[in-house]
């Protein structure tokens, strides 16, 4: 390839094990679409210039965001969809050549992807994390009209304001805090990532009808999951929500539907890339 070819690209730090280039090029593979998709390392000091410099290049189709921009990004992007109202994060930055970067959220619809596949029906959820991904699991949650979350968060203040700011009656608690009884727990930090401290959380709350969802997927055997399988407890790892928010994007920057009936050959290319 050329670096003539129009191509996306993921921003992040750290950003090295990022999986988004492995998706996104498999799927432009098996579709025949002539681009790229790229990882770039972008330091919070470094976002105004980032965006200052791909705004002058014509092959730049836009940018997922992963940690630690998802919030500071809404201050580069136009937002016709009214998501710095709904969810206060953005992770997908589309360039509209001559035209205004437009901003939006794919992390939601990729978190509730597998659990509408499952048909997951539970009332209530512990969400880990108050960051820009915390941000839109809460939103996709309250979309499912859970009505009894739980939000585990360094500050708790943070985790408060967060569902404040959401319209949310729920509770905000301190990672030593026990862990209440839920139907669902979802980790949205980067805990049990590489390089990152674990989650260690006593499972024993949850009741046996519980699923446990982490989005880390470096390592994609988190302790989280091993602890709840060892529990028998139903799990969801984070290819399944990454996989989903790209398929998102994909659309947005490539202009094609990813081919998802191709999941289970992506999933065990992402797998053995560990």
């Amino acid at each position: 390839m050329t670096d003539t070819l129009p191509y996306a690209e993921v921003i992040g730090d750290p950003i090295a094990h990022s999986k988004s280039p492995l998706i996104h090029g498999f799927w432009l593979d098996a579709l025949d679409i002539e681009a790229e998709y790229r990882k770039t390392h972008v330091t919070p000091d470094g976002l105004a210039a980032y965006f200052l410099q791909r705004r002058a290049d014509p092959d730049w189709l836009g940018c997922n965001v992963t940690i630690p921009h998802k919030i500071a990004v809404m201050d580069y992007a136009d937002d016709p969809g009214g998501v710095r109202e709904r969810i206060g994060a953005m992770n997908t930055i589309a360039s509209e050549i001559g035209g205004p970067l437009i901003g939006t959220n794919t992390d939601a619809g990729g978190f509730l992807q597998p659990l509408l596949r499952d048909g997951w029906k539970g009332r209530s959820a512990v969400l880990v994390g108050a960051g820009g991904a915390a941000r839109a699991i809460l939103f996709a949650l309250a979309s499912l009209d859970v009505t009894d979350i739980t939000i585990m968060a360094r500050d708790p203040a943070k985790g408060q304001a967060l569902l404040d700011r959401a319209g949310i009656r729920g509770r905000a608690i301190g990672l030593s805090d026990a862990l209440p009884a839920a139907d669902l727990l979802v980790n949205a930090t980067s805990l049990g990532m590489v390089g990152q401290p674990v989650l260690d959380l006593d499972l024993s709350p949850l009741p046996d009808s519980a699923t446990v969802y982490d989005i880390v997927y470096a390592p994609l055997e988190t302790g989280l999951l091993n602890a709840a399988r060892a529990r028998g407890l139903k799990t969801l790892d984070g290819l399944e929500m990454l996989i989903g928010q790209a398929a998102l994007a994909f659309d947005i920057f490539f202009d094609a539907q990813a081919p998802r009936d191709l999941d289970e050959e992506l999933r065990a290319l992402l797998t053995a890339a560990e």
